[in-house]
């Protein structure tokens, strides 16, 4: 063989050159080129990377999934599904999202965000209520998301946050009109001023008369959020059927 630094001929059988003393296959490793970012390694038979970070948190499927797990996030998929259709569809005046049941699931988180906001004053008291309705599904879906790897939960955690929006947006819309019926059986008209939460909120900002447009971006912000879950949960049904495990 040719000693592959010196060129200098000699046995095969030789594990270090004669003449320069190098190592054969100690310099054949340092020539071979470094393998490259997620390149499979022979010598361990894994790659370096497992998919990306999106795909590990946002599309993660088990590699088996349960077919009773699968029925029932089918049945909770087909539940908010046609419920979101029905939230989507009634126009805002006609406050569905405030007279559905969700509004008493939202209910109590609204006014646990009145209490503790109003630590930092009137005016972030009053918008505490509505902060406090959208953190609460935010928080659920990065529970789900980063604590629990579940994103079929997460989706869920999004439409809710969905429908809060929706919820918000006849609260603001009703902050010149003050018809709504609020907490306590009276209207924002029968009550001093800062009961009602966005006639104040508006107010204090100089951003009243826009009461009405807030309220449509907070509607349609809402209904954007529920056709990504739609997508999303959906998306992700079908890789777990993909992955059922019927064994």
């Amino acid at each position: 063989m040719r000693c592959p630094k010196c060129n200098f001929v000699q046995s095969d059988q030789n594990t270090e050159c004669l003449k320069c003393g190098i190592v054969f296959e100690k310099y054949q490793d340092r020539r071979l080129p470094p393998l490259r970012k997620g390149a499979v390694s022979e010598k361990k038979g894994s790659t370096s990377e497992e998919g990306t970070l999106f795909e590990k948190l946002i599309l993660f499927v088990e590699p088996k999934v349960n077919p009773f797990y699968f029925g029932g996030r089918i049945i909770v998929f087909l539940i908010i599904f046609i419920w979101g259709w029905k939230f989507i569809l009634t126009p805002m005046a006609r406050n569905y999202a405030g007279e559905s049941f969700f509004h008493l699931v939202n209910l109590p988180f609204h006014e646990a965000g009145h209490l503790f906001f109003q630590l930092f004053g009137q005016w972030m008291g009053s918008l505490g209520g509505t902060l406090g309705q959208l953190l609460i599904p935010s928080v659920c879906l990065l529970v789900f998301l980063i604590k629990m790897k579940n994103p079929f939960g997460a989706s869920v955690s999004l439409w809710w946050l969905g429908e809060s929006f929706m919820d918000i947006a006849p609260y603001i819309n009703d902050a010149r009109t003050q018809e709504l019926v609020l907490l306590g059986g009276i209207t924002g008209r029968e009550a001093d001023y800062g009961y009602h939460d966005w006639e104040f909120i508006l107010n204090e900002i100089g951003l009243l008369q826009y009461d009405h447009t807030l309220a449509h971006i907070a509607q349609y912000f809402g209904i954007v959020l529920m056709f990504i879950s739609f997508a999303w949960a959906g998306y992700l049904l079908y890789k777990q059927y993909k992955n059922l495990d019927l064994t």
